[in-house]
């Protein structure tokens, strides 16, 4: 009786899988046009910016980001955010999607958010079956789950390579395995390039977007049949997510220096990347410093950028807040003995950590790197207090 049982119940579970599988896939054969974002850096950006495009040619969109916080976007581009009851499940796409269906969309634009391999496979192949797929980069992140290197890493991000569709990157380093993926899947390969996007075009946004991010989601848009003029007008009007990079001014009775916040990018390539970026437009012949929030317990992460800014960034001022990193400091210190460094525990207050940032000097720029998460999300809010709108 026991075996009669369990085997009645195992197939009452096989009834209800294939049902709810079978649900799912006419929900999906309501969406005419469906756009999975992946990638290591810049998946909610460019998931922003293409729902933004699609939005301004008319064209009924929904979006969902992951980002700093998760968010649905919903056809006139407001935030809706998404209150999550237990921790976060891929299984959260299938209830979106058969929420997104139930309005009648033209498309949606869904940020991946798994980590595993298997699960980015399910995600693509077997939850979201996109039209159009998109890789934004892939940067050496994450390493646990799909490391250790970075060509496992692009392996990894292949697994939301759509089956005979089409696919956007903007890799250049292991474009080679994406473009091998896609031929495996036979779907079209396109490469976007960031020299495409004018200055012109950049300076109409709120904020400092990438230009890589951009011309992906413009190539995207002219794949659906947009035109750029319309979708780019359409993308400068988007709301940022709070990890963009913003310049704030910050100002106290006392002093006054600009803090640009790229914690959301919390991997050495992308984080000097960004460095390169923000140094050009805004660094001129003021002072600049490194803020590095680190974490305790991701040593090599910690290790890394420490190299990172006294090596190959190389700012007049580096304040760390951090336990037990003062031999790590000593080893990459050695060729840059001229950098101010100033070291900060991680049970200092927060209204002390931002007292060091108006000791500098007038107008340093101020670039904060590592984790936004909790303590870095707390010192940011803090720092909103002192914007200045001059």
């Amino acid at each position: 009786m026991p075996l009669i049982t369990l085997g009645i119940l195992i197939l009452f579970l096989i009834f209800f899988g294939v049902l709810e599988y079978q649900l799912h896939l006419k929900a999906l054969n309501t969406i005419p046009l469906r756009i999975h974002v992946n990638g290591t850096r810049g998946k909610s950006s460019v998931t922003r910016l293409i729902a933004a495009g699609l939005r301004e040619a008319g064209m009924k969109t929904y979006a969902k980001v992951t980002g700093t916080a998760p968010r649905v976007i919903d056809e006139l581009g407001i935030d809706r955010i998404i209150h999550r009851l237990r921790l976060p499940s891929i299984g959260e796409q299938v209830k979106l999607i058969d929420y997104f269906s139930k309005k009648n969309p033209q498309a949606i634009v869904i940020e991946c958010m798994a980590l595993q391999p298997h699960y980015q496979w399910i995600s693509e192949h077997k939850m979201i079956k996109s039209h159009i797929g998109v890789i934004t980069n892939v940067r050496p992140d994450h390493l646990d789950e799909m490391g250790p290197t970075d060509d496992d890493v692009a392996k990894s991000l292949c697994n939301t390579v759509p089956y005979k569709s089409t696919l956007v990157t903007s890799e250049y380093e292991k474009d080679f395995i994406i473009q091998e993926a896609a031929e495996y899947n036979d779907t079209k390969y396109i490469q976007s390039n960031s020299k495409n996007i004018s200055q012109s075009d950049l300076n109409k946004f709120s904020y400092m977007e990438h230009p890589s991010n951009i011309a992906l989601a413009l190539d995207v848009c002219k794949i659906v049949g947009v035109d750029k003029k319309i979708a780019i007008k359409g993308m400068q009007k988007v709301k940022p997510d709070e990890g963009a990079l913003v310049l704030w001014k910050l100002t106290n009775k006392e002093n006054k220096v600009n803090f640009v916040n790229g914690m959301a990018a919390n991997d050495p390539v992308s984080t000097k990347e960004i460095w390169d970026f923000i140094s050009e437009k805004y660094l001129n012949e003021s002072l600049s410093c490194i803020f590095f929030n680190s974490r305790d317990d991701r040593p090599d992460r910690t290790r890394q950028m420490i190299k990172l800014t006294l090596k190959d960034i190389k700012p007049n001022y580096f304040i760390i807040r951090g336990d037990k990193i003062e031999n790590q400091i000593k080893h990459y210190s050695s060729e840059s003995s001229k950098i101010n460094i100033k070291v900060i525990g991680l049970d200092e207050k927060y209204d002390s950590v931002i007292k060091h940032f108006f000791e500098l000097p007038p107008q340093t720029l101020v670039y904060a790197i590592g984790n936004q998460v909790g303590a870095g999300q707390e010192i940011l809010n803090r720092l909103s207090e002192y914007k200045s709108y001059d």
